[in-house]
C-alpha cells in the first residue's frame, strides 16, 4: 500500500481545476474524493478530466458532478490474489482501499501489487497443541491440518503471510507433529523456507520461542495456529516499527450484552442504571510482532505464555503497543467456531 496516499484527497467542493493540480503533482495520477469523516465519495483519474473537458464542462466545475461515484475499491486486508484480478478484470492502475465504514485508509497501485517484496522478518506458527475442544475431529488430525475452506487451516495462514513477502518460516509442533512435518516439508512447495521446532512437552506459546535454533537479527511474527483472519501483515509491521516497540499484541473488541439492569452505586447510594448494556473489551487475538531482545525475558525449557511474556514486559517497563484487527478474524477454539469458519471462508475469501 503506498504511503504518500493523503495528498491525493479532495473535499466535494473543490474543482476540476483543483483534481488536475493533484492529479499532476502525484505521482499516483489520481485524486480522491472525500468528506469531513474520510468517507470516500467518488475518484477522479485523468481520464475522468479529459472526458469532462470533452464534453465542454470549465474548469471550475466541482469535482463532485464529474467524479466517478463508483470507483473500484479495496477492502482491508485484502488478498493481493484479489486486487490482481481487479486490475485485470477493470483495467485500472490504482484504487482507493476503504474499512468497513467506507472511510478511505490507503490506496493500492499496480507497482505495489507487482513488485515482488521479500522480507526478512521471520514468523512462528503455533501448530502443537491438543485441540482437545474440537473432539472428535482432533483425535486423529491435529487442528493446523483440519479442512477450513476445503484446505487445511495453516496452509491458509502460510500463504497468508507468504503473499506480503515473508518466507521465513518456523513450526512449532508437538501433537502429531510428523503429520505437519509430512504436508509441509521444507516449504519449497510454496517458494518459502519451513523449519520445526520441536516441544517434548508443551511449553506454552512464549515458552516455544526460546527453542529458535538462531536468534532472529529481525522483529518476528508470532500466531497461533488455529485463527483465520485477513489481518494486513504488512501494517502490522509499520506499525510496529513507527512506534519503536519492544512488542505488539494484537486485539479484537469483543462485546457481550448484560441481560440485567446493571445498577451503579457508592457505598449505599444510588448513582444511576443502564438496563441490559453492551460492554465492550479488547481480547487478545493470538497475533504478536516481538523485537529479538525478548527472547531474553523467557525461561528456558518452562511453560511460559504470552500474557506472562507482556506482563514481564510491562513490568520491565518496556514498550509494548496494542494493534486492533479491523480485518476478519475467527478463533476456531470450539466445534460452533469450526462450522463459522468454513461458511465464513467461502465468503471472505470469495472462494465459489
Amino acid at each position: 500500500m503506498k504511503r504518500c496516499w493523503q495528498g491525493t484527497l479532495l473535499n466535494p467542493q473543490a474543482t476540476m481545476m483543483e483534481a488536475l493540480e493533484v492529479i499532476e503533482r502525484g505521482a499516483l495520477k489520481i485524486a480522491l474524493v472525500v468528506d469531513e469523516n474520510m468517507t470516500l465519495q467518488g475518484a477522479m483519474t485523468d481520464g475522468d478530466l479529459r472526458r469532462a473537458i470533452l464534453r465542454g464542462l470549465p474548469m471550475d466545475t466541482l469535482v463532485s458532478n464529474v467524479m466517478n461515484k463508483k470507483p473500484v475499491v479495496a477492502s482491508v486486508g485484502e488478498d493481493r490474489k484479489k486486487l490482481l484480478e481487479k486490475v485485470k478484470k477493470c483495467n485500472i492502475y490504482q484504487f482507493p482501499v476503504i474499512d468497513e465504514q467506507g472511510r478511505v485508509i490507503g490506496l493500492e497501485t499496480v507497482d505495489t501489487i507487482l513488485t515482488p517484496v521479500k522480507r526478512d522478518n521471520p514468523v512462528l506458527l503455533m501448530a502443537g497443541g491438543f485441540g482437545k475442544r474440537l473432539r472428535p475431529l482432533t483425535e486423529e488430525c491435529p487442528k493446523p491440518l483440519l479442512s477450513v475452506g476445503g484446505r487445511p487451516l495453516l496452509e491458509t495462514i502460510l500463504e497468508r503471510f507468504a503473499s506480503y513477502g515473508f518466507y521465513q518460516f518456523y513450526i512449532s509442533v508437538h501433537y502429531k507433529a510428523e503429520m505437519i512435518r509430512n504436508h509441509f516439508g521444507d516449504g519449497s512447495r510454496w517458494g518459502v523456507e519451513i523449519k520445526y521446532i520441536e516441544e517434548k512437552k508443551p511449553l506454552g506459546t512464549a515458552g516455544a520461542i526460546k527453542l529458535f535454533p538462531e536468534r532472529p537479527n529481525n522483529p518476528f511474527f508470532v500466531m497461533n495456529g488455529d485463527l483465520l483472519t485477513q489481518l494486513n501483515f504488512e501494517e502490522l509491521l509499520k506499525f510496529h516499527d513507527d512506534h519503536s516497540a519492544l512488542g505488539t499484541i494484537c486485539v479484537r473488541e469483543y462485546e457481550f450484552q448484560i441481560p440485567y439492569g446493571v445498577v451503579d452505586s457508592k457505598v449505599e447510594n444510588f448513582l444511576g442504571i443502564q438496563e441490559k448494556p453492551v460492554m465492550r473489551h479488547y481480547i487478545n487475538a493470538g497475533v504478536y510482532l516481538l523485537n529479538p531482545e525478548v527472547i531474553d525475558y523467557i525461561p528456558k525449557n518452562v511453560f511460559f505464555d504470552m500474557p506472562q511474556l507482556f506482563n514481564s514486559m510491562h513490568e520491565r517497563k518496556k514498550k509494548i503497543t496494542v494493534f486492533p484487527i479491523q480485518e476478519y478474524w475467527m478463533d476456531i477454539g470450539h466445534m460452533e467456531d469450526y462450522w463459522k469458519a468454513n461458511v465464513d471462508y467461502l465468503k471472505v475469501w470469495n472462494v465459489r
